[in-house]
């Protein structure tokens, strides 16, 4: 694979915000001619297909009055709420491309209707969602590899439409669950600098001992439904208990609960409240601490007191998915490997994006360079281990642990970063090997689409026979191959991008550049306008647009960075260089104009924001000085 695969409207939202004045450079012109590259077609096809599949893939699945999700209501690790809004994992990055406004109406008509359906949603059995499967919009009581993947949606929909009040409500709100400023959450203790267990959410944290029962849900009888939408492949309630039997030890903090940072980053950038991104800071910090008082391994259980291994008899390895987590799968009787640091990589990238210091990155460097120096030779191969238990290293496989590998190489530009991280297509084309790159991966993505539409129509399954994630892989959303392209980015959440990492749920956009329409007041290309970006250098990005329009001029803006956290300091198209010296600036493309420009960057310059680029109350001249020339910024007054 080369690179895997009715809401509030925009405008009325952000007429009621407030807008300031911004000084922006003059448009870069473009008037010379360019033939449409096939690229650049494709592209286009690629993000207009989505409209069409996304729309017959909610009709089918999702009430459209509601947005609820039609399917078994269940709580669960295995089929509950978290895998629900799954099935529109993605929509948000389509919209924020340049794809249909329907987009967006859709996956926001989808996540009204998650919060209300798992609120009104029950157990019998289960103590911990008697009151409701979600409190306050958000999961009562679960571990951050369910919660991460239930705010994969959320935590992208800023990108979209930032300026929605209840969105912002919702960011801050769910962000306070962590920082310990919500009382009636009591998640996090500051003295410690913990979260004070695995499970934990809007009703605070679980401080017993989980059952199989709190993992599981309530009893179900499978007789009556499809094998195939047994996601984990159990045959009965009975194997359902046993899958999650060994997951007791759940009191204390776990790396997991890093995920959360993704709350507080989210609240920074809208809020502009420096507390949470002193939140951010501290709780990483802590582990980070913790990692190096380890041998530079993150451990897995820390007790309630703040020491390692506290509830796993002094194991720095012990606990719920931990370094040495393997229970036995009750279909096979063998064993599972389950330790969860591979999801845990995003908390380091949040911290980075926030600071730009590169400690944050290294701390995952070492853990790695650990790992691997335990490799060994097993049958005339190198292998290297993922698992840590009683007896040392274990869970060896014949490739090096690079979890991230690839995502900190494309932050950095280090020779270093790169020579840890294994090959990719991406780079090979970055390098001039693999030109053809571009037209492949965009032609694949579009045949996802059409698969995806092929099972679409012929699964014939009810809504009482669907599990909550039995029809996510029928998910059209394929844009892999855009952010990478379009943006040069990293699709951190997917696998397949990132060289042995899982699904990262609730990762945020890391990407050099991002587009806007400035003449529509959105996010993304504008109509007919295509983007590829071919160079990405420490200080240097390069990028070819094109209007594929013969008719109509188009006007775009550019952005440094998902979040304007890079300054450019000057574009060219070939000719003198023009000072921009800003985190964005304007392009106008005449009909059937084209040219490359390459950008000179400084990146990691800015403090992030959600605010789009012409203008609002988080956009001032202080975040365009040099990140240690910065004075503290103070709450905005709404």
């Amino acid at each position: 694979m080369l690179l895997g695969s009715a809401a509030l409207g925009l405008t009325s939202a952000m007429a009621a915000w407030p807008a300031r004045a911004v000084t922006a450079p003059a448009p870069f012109d473009i008037s010379t001619p360019m033939a449409p590259p096939e690229w650049a077609l494709l592209e286009r096809a690629l993000l207009d297909a989505h409209t069409a599949a996304c729309e017959a893939f909610f009709a089918r699945y999702f009430d459209p009055r509601t947005g609820y999700l039609r399917a078994i209501e269940r709580w669960g690790g295995n089929d509950g709420p978290d895998d629900a809004i799954e099935n529109v994992n993605d929509w948000p990055h389509i919209y924020q491309l340049g794809g249909s406004e329907r987009i967006r109406q859709l996956y926001e008509l989808a996540y009204e209707g998650h919060v209300r359906q798992f609120a009104a949603a029950r157990t019998t059995e289960v103590p911990i969602a008697r009151q409701g499967m979600y409190f306050r919009d958000f999961p009562v009581m679960m571990d951050w590899q369910h919660n991460g993947e239930g705010m994969s949606v959320f935590n992208v929909m800023g990108l979209g439409n930032p300026y929605d009040k209840a969105y912002r409500d919702r960011v801050r709100r769910f962000a306070d669950f962590y920082t310990g400023a919500d009382p009636t959450a009591p998640n996090y203790d500051p003295k410690h600098k913990i979260i004070r267990s695995l499970i934990n959410g809007s009703r605070g944290p679980l401080m017993r001992k989980a059952t199989p029962l709190d993992w599981a849900g309530d009893p179900i009888d499978l007789s009556g439904i499809d094998q195939s939408a047994v996601f984990h492949g159990e045959r009965n309630f009975d194997e359902m208990l046993a899958h999650f039997k060994g997951y007791e030890d759940v009191i204390g903090d776990h790396p997991l609960n890093l995920q959360a940072t993704g709350l507080a980053t989210n609240a920074y950038m809208l809020s502009n409240e420096p507390r949470y991104r002193d939140w951010v800071i501290e709780y990483v910090d802590a582990w980070i601490a913790r990692a190096k008082a380890n041998n530079d391994l993150l451990p897995t259980n820390i007790g309630l007191d703040g020491t390692i291994g506290g509830t796993a008899g002094g194991k720095w390895y012990g606990g719920v998915y931990g370094w040495g987590f393997s229970p036995i799968v009750p279909m096979t009787g063998k064993p599972a490997d389950r330790n969860r640091i591979p999801y845990t990589f995003t908390g380091f990238l949040n911290p980075y994006l926030l600071t730009g210091d590169d400690k944050y990155l290294d701390a995952w460097r070492r853990m790695t360079d650990r790992i691997n120096a335990n490799g060994k030779m097993i049958d005339g191969r190198m292998h290297y281990p993922t698992m840590y238990g009683d007896s040392g290293w274990y869970g060896f496989k014949p490739q090096k642990w690079a979890v991230g590998a690839q995502d900190i190489y494309l932050l950095t530009m280090k020779p270093s970063d790169r020579a840890r991280a294994p090959d990719h297509p991406f780079f090979q084309y970055l390098d001039g090997k693999n030109p053809g790159l571009p037209v492949r991966a965009l032609r694949e993505a579009l045949a996802h689409i059409r698969e995806t539409g092929e099972m679409l129509r012929a699964d014939t399954s009810t809504p009482d026979t669907r599990f909550a994630d039995t029809v996510m892989d029928q998910n059209p959303a394929s844009i892999t191959p855009l952010i990478v392209l379009m943006q040069g980015g990293s699709h951190i959440a997917r696998p397949g991008w990132s060289n042995n990492s899982p699904t990262m749920g609730g990762a945020l956009q890391f990407s050099r550049l991002r587009y806007f329409d400035p003449e529509a007041k959105r996010p993304g290309v504008p109509p007919d306008v295509a983007a590829l970006v071919d160079t990405l250098t420490a200080d240097e990005t390069g990028v070819t647009l094109v209007n594929l329009s013969q008719s109509q001029a188009r006007t775009m803006t550019i952005q440094g960075g998902a979040y304007g956290e890079h300054q450019i300091l000057s574009v060219s198209d070939g000719g003198p260089a023009r000072p921009v010296d800003a985190r964005a600036f304007t392009v106008r493309l005449e009909p059937g104009a084209g040219a490359r420009l390459m950008l000179r960057m400084r990146r990691f310059a800015n403090q992030p924001t959600l605010d789009f680029p012409w203008g609002g109350p988080l956009v001032d001249d202080n975040l365009r000085r040099p990140q240690q020339e910065r004075e503290p910024r103070m709450a905005p007054i709404y």
